[in-house]
C-alpha cells in the first residue's frame, strides 16, 4: 500500500510540465505532500534559480515575478529544506539570540520583532535566555551557538556595563557578528537602541508645560543602561527649564509596580511640595497610582504622572496613563535587518552598519497628566 502511493505522487508530479495550466498543475501539486522547487518553479514558469532568489529575499527579482511566484509558494504550500539548503549553500540561515527574562513587556515585544523578522528574511533563530549575567552561563551559550554555526547573534541583555567589551572580543575572535540592542556603543560594535535618553525628556517637558513645577523621578535599576538614558533625559528637561538642585527629586524602583508605590512614598516625604512624577516604567507606574489614591493625591489635579512603555494596560489603569510608547517590536526588527545587512553586504555596506540604529519612542498623551 505504500508504495502504491509513493507511485502516484511521483507520477502526479512527473505529468505536471510547462504545457500544463497553472490552476491544473497547482491543483495536482496541492496533492503531494513533497512539494519541491522545481516544482515551484514549473508552476512558475521560470528557473528554480529564480524561485531561489525569491526564497533568499534576493533583489535581483522583478517585482511582479516575487509576487507571483511568493503566491504559488503559498498556493502549493511549499517549505523549503532547511537541512538541503544548508548544505547546498554552506550556509546555516540560522541566527542566535539572547533575550533577557519575559516578565517584563519590553523584552518580550523585541523578541516577537526578533522572530517575526527572522522569518520573513528566511532565518531560523536559536533562543537563549538570561536573567542575570553569568560568565559560566555565557560561557555555554557561546559554545552552544557557535556549535550550531549561527550566521549571527543579537544580544539583547541589559546591565552588562564594561563586561561588553569582554564579549565584544569573543565574537570578534570567532567571527561571527553581533548586534546588541540597547546599549552604548562601543568600538566597532552594532548596536541598535530606543532613544531613551530623548523618550526621558520629552516626558518631562510634557509635565513641565502642563504647569506643574516639582517633577520627580523614578528610575529603574541603576545598572541597566535604559534606566541611565531616561533619567538623563529627565534631567535635560529639567535642566534646560532652570533647575538645578535635583538629588531629592529622584529614587530608583526595580521595574515592578511595588517599587513605584514606596517610591512615590519616599518622594513625597522629601519633598511635600511634589507635584508631579516622570515613572521609568508602566509597571511601576500603576504602583504610584496606588500610592496617590492611599495618599489622597487625585490624579491628575494633585500629581501629574507620566509612565514609559505604553503596555496594553496602561489606557485601562485609573485614571488611563500617559506614557512613552517605545516601539520594542520595530527594535527587535531592526536589529535583524540590521544584522541581514551585514552578513550579506560588502565592505562599503558593513561600514554604515557600524552606525548606531535609533528608535525613537512617541509620547501617548491620556488623562494621568492632562491638568491644563
Amino acid at each position: 500500500m505504500t508504495g502504491g502511493k509513493s507511485r502516484v505522487r511521483m507520477n502526479v508530479t512527473d505529468n505536471v510540465n510547462d504545457n500544463v495550466n497553472d490552476n491544473d498543475a497547482e491543483g495536482a501539486l496541492r496533492t503531494v505532500k513533497n512539494v519541491t522547487i522545481k516544482d515551484v518553479a514549473r508552476v512558475a514558469g521560470v528557473s528554480t534559480q529564480t524561485v531561489s532568489r525569491v526564497i533568499n529575499n534576493r533583489p535581483d527579482v522583478a517585482s511582479d515575478t516575487r509576487t507571483r511566484i511568493l503566491k504559488i509558494i503559498a498556493d502549493l504550500g511549499y517549505s523549503p529544506n532547511r537541512i538541503a539548503k544548508s548544505l547546498s549553500s554552506g550556509r546555516s540561515y540560522t541566527l542566535g539570540v539572547v533575550g533577557f527574562g519575559l516578565k517584563y513587556y519590553g523584552s518580550t515585544s523585541v523578541l516577537r520583532g526578533i522572530e517575526q523578522k527572522a522569518n520573513e528574511t528566511g532565518f531560523s533563530i536559536i533562543l537563549s535566555l538570561m536573567d542575570k549575567y553569568e560568565v559560566d552561563r555565557v560561557d555555554r551559550i557561546l559554545q552552544e551557538l557557535f556549535s550550531h554555526q549561527v550566521e549571527g547573534v543579537i544580544w539583547s541583555i541589559p546591565g552588562m556595563g564594561k563586561k561588553i567589551e569582554g564579549l565584544s572580543n569573543r565574537f570578534s575572535e570567532s567571527g561571527v557578528p553581533v548586534v546588541f540592542i540597547n546599549r552604548e556603543q562601543s568600538g566597532g560594535d552594532l548596536v541598535v537602541a530606543m532613544d531613551n535618553r530623548f523618550g526621558g525628556k520629552m516626558a518631562t517637558e510634557h509635565l513641565l508645560t502642563q504647569g506643574y513645577h516639582q517633577v520627580g523621578i523614578i528610575t529603574g535599576p541603576a545598572g541597566w543602561w535604559e534606566a541611565q538614558q531616561r533619567r538623563l533625559g529627565w534631567r535635560d528637561a529639567l535642566e534646560e527649564a532652570g533647575f538645578t538642585d535635583l538629588g531629592d527629586l529622584m529614587v530608583e524602583g526595580d521595574w515592578l509596580p511595588k517599587s513605584g508605590e514606596n517610591g512615590l512614598y519616599q518622594l513625597v516625604e522629601t519633598v511635600p511640595d511634589l507635584d508631579a512624577v516622570f515613572v521609568s516604567n508602566d509597571q511601576m507606574a500603576l504602583g504610584v497610582l496606588r500610592a496617590a489614591r492611599k495618599l489622597g493625591l487625585q490624579v491628575p489635579q494633585d500629581l501629574g504622572v507620566v509612565g514609559f512603555d505604553d503596555i496594553p494596560e496602561a489606557s485601562y489603569f485609573y485614571p488611563p496613563l500617559t506614557t512613552v510608547q517605545q516601539n520594542a517590536k520595530k527594535l527587535g526588527a531592526l536589529s535583524v535587518e540590521k544584522l541581514h545587512h551585514f552578513i550579506r553586504g560588502e565592505e562599503s555596506d558593513k561600514v554604515v552598519a557600524m552606525e548606531v540604529s535609533w528608535v525613537k519612542p512617541e509620547l501617548v498623551v491620556r488623562e494621568s497628566s492632562a491638568k491644563a
